[in-house]
């Protein structure tokens, strides 16, 4: 994904970073660092809540952008389906994503409350969409730079755990640890290969914590930023107060997440390997190696929707049972309502008056529900 260099007479390409990887891998605590050092976040941002009380530092037009388009394709943040890909692209190819990010980007990139600033915009997502987000940068002037979030697989499991399946049974969260590893794998794989061929960097969430100077150092360099502090001094910035160990809540390993050895072995080469990336971002041999573990991971899910076949199937028979049922009570009692208001208000309802009946059942039980 080369960037374009910029054209003879042209306005310098104004650089945008958009910090990515895996939900709960520190992408706030990213984007917050760099717009304490002087990066513009397009406003407005999404507002801190209880799972992330510091603050998100997402524009809310990229997350509701990115959600509804997913939700249209009934896709999840990290979706394990290999399939999700081409569910994705066939829909970029019909152009409306792209249209409706160039029409934001453009009043971004031109708001006076930007000045001069570089860009950066967060989004757990936007690996979805790369291609949407080059092509329009690239229409745009403007300089696209990835920037990825990493953080052990285990520790990821375990965090959403705690933000999101608190209150779920034992049975289910059992259920989404294997789920959630497999789609932090699944979701690792693509946003590497979506910062492929451009300016790209790679960050470990536990080195940002323990020291924010040391991790973004290289982040400099590789993305080409200019930072309004000296990463080489030690005075006070407001990075320090915002960036602390303490925001590391989950410190779990793999004897704390159940899930298959071989999609546990398949995470822990995975996460080794981005590693690598940190200080090589495109060192020929990992993305090599980043490669074959895609492919295996693929022909290992074929494998698991084949042998799970007739789990599939009886639960998707068994759903359409129930909706059916659940129709034929809606009309029972639309029936019994019916025959009580025909019965308390003699004479006997005509054609017309049941039918209005019925409408005005239908409007009333719709509404509940």
């Amino acid at each position: 994904m080369p960037t374009s260099p910029a054209r003879p007479g042209a306005q310098p390409a104004v650089p945008l970073v958009l910090v990515s990887g895996s939900g709960r891998s520190g992408t706030s605590s990213l984007a917050g660092t760099l717009k304490r050092l002087g990066l513009h976040v397009p406003q407005p941002e999404v507002e801190a809540s209880e799972t992330n009380p510091r603050g998100f530092y997402e524009p809310q037009w990229v997350i509701d952008f990115h959600k509804r388009h997913l939700r249209e394709l009934a896709l999840f943040n990290i979706d394990s389906r290999p399939s999700a890909v081409d569910l994705v692209a066939g829909h970029v190819a019909e152009g409306l994503p792209a249209a409706e990010l160039r029409e934001w980007l453009a009043g971004q990139l031109a708001a006076s409350e930007r000045g001069d600033a570089q860009v950066v915009v967060k989004d757990p997502h936007a690996f979805w969409f790369a291609q949407v987000w080059q092509e329009v940068s690239e229409e745009l002037g403007a300089d696209l730079r990835w920037l990825t979030a990493l953080r052990h697989p285990a520790e990821v499991v375990g965090s959403r755990d705690i933000a999101y399946l608190s209150s779920q049974s034992e049975e289910l969260r059992l259920t989404k640890e294997t789920s959630n590893v497999a789609g932090w794998v699944h979701a690792a794989l693509l946003t590497e290969k979506a910062g492929r061929g451009g300016k790209r960097s790679f960050v470990r969430y536990v080195d940002l914590l323990a020291d924010w100077r040391a991790a973004l150092a290289p982040v400099q360099q590789q993305l080409e930023l200019e930072l309004d502090a000296d990463l080489s001094s030690s005075g006070h910035h407001a990075v320090d107060d915002f960036i602390e160990p303490s925001m590391r809540k989950s410190q779990l390993t793999w004897d704390d997440v159940r899930t298959p050895d071989w999609l546990r072995d398949m995470a822990e080469e995975v996460w080794q390997l981005l590693g690598v990336l940190t200080t090589t971002p495109h060192d020929s041999d990992t993305l090599a190696a980043l490669d074959r573990i895609h492919a295996d991971y693929q022909s290992r899910y074929a494998d698991a929707v084949a042998l799970t076949f007739d789990h599939t199937k009886a639960e998707a028979t068994l759903a359409a049972r129930e909706a059916r049922d659940a129709q034929r009570a809606t009309v029972q009692q639309l029936r019994r309502e019916l025959a009580a208001v025909r019965a308390a208000q003699p004479p006997a309802v005509g054609g017309r008056e049941a039918a209005a009946i019925l409408r005005r059942a239908v409007v009333r039980r719709v509404t509940r529900r």
